[in-house]
């Protein structure tokens, strides 16, 4: 089915998920010292909300997970912020002109930084409304990773800001976080990209409408470029939810 969006003319049926899926099995990845996501039949009694079990004419799930630390997730300013700001009520359009990037970060000290210079060379002069970030090695293994005190690969606070200033307004990259894992609680990147000054009095010209969403994954056979992005958020009054980023290949080459 071909439709238009923005200008732009996409199939969609050809979606391009870049979502990791949410299991409670050894394969979820992980972040941030928790541990893995359960999902378990609700039981009341000798009732048990599994059909398998022979005592339910339907399956009855509870879910416990944390947006951050579990899989793909779309997060807003109010993760950072001493006043509530909800995903559900920053994200209020959902498709986006999108670049595909993918950079090698650069080693500094002990650390693997996305420096301003790699993003920045990256970049054409296409009007994007997003990017996604895909960052080198690009292991399979991303979709199970278990990322606690690893150390993982981080965006510098020049980059978040080139970003910033690019007028992108929703980043998406293949990390836990955007920042360094253990930072002193600075999250200069996270502040960077939102524009946010001060965390306990929001300056009028921070960003409530950019999202920041993290752990993605993109295959290898998905080419740097031009897409439209679908970006997918459950309905949570939270300051994350977990996301369901799809891509769509633009039939329209001249972007």
């Amino acid at each position: 089915m071909i439709a238009k969006i923005n200008n732009f003319e996409i199939d969609l049926s050809k979606p391009i998920d870049i979502s990791i899926p949410l299991s409670n099995t050894d394969e979820n990845p992980i972040a941030w010292y928790i541990e893995k996501p359960e999902i378990k039949p609700v039981v009341f009694g000798d009732w048990i909300g599994k059909v398998s079990e022979g005592k339910s004419s339907t399956n009855f799930n509870n879910i416990f997970f944390n947006p951050h630390g579990h899989g793909t997730h779309t997060e807003c300013l109010g993760h950072i912020t001493n006043d509530f700001y909800s995903i559900n009520q920053s994200l209020k359009q959902f498709f986006f002109l999108a670049k595909l990037i993918t950079v090698e970060p650069t080693k500094i000290g002990d650390d693997f930084v996305i420096t301003k210079e790699s993003i920045s060379t990256s970049l054409n002069v296409t009007k994007s409304e997003a990017i996604i970030i895909r960052t080198l090695p690009n292991q399979k293994e991303k979709k199970s990773r278990k990322y606690s005190n690893t150390n993982p690969p981080y965006l510098s606070e020049d980059a978040a800001i080139f970003i910033r200033e690019s007028e992108i307004q929703h980043l998406l990259i293949d990390l836990p976080s955007v920042d360094k894992e253990h930072d002193e609680g600075k999250l200069l990147a996270h502040k960077a990209f939102w524009n946010v000054k001060d965390t306990h009095n929001l300056n009028p010209d921070a960003r409530l409408n950019a999202t920041i969403t993290e752990m993605i994954y993109v295959p290898d056979e998905i080419e740097d470029g031009n897409y439209i992005l679908n970006l997918q958020i459950a309905s949570f009054e939270n300051d994350a939810s977990p996301s369901k980023p799809i891509l769509f290949k633009i039939l329209d080459c001249r972007v």
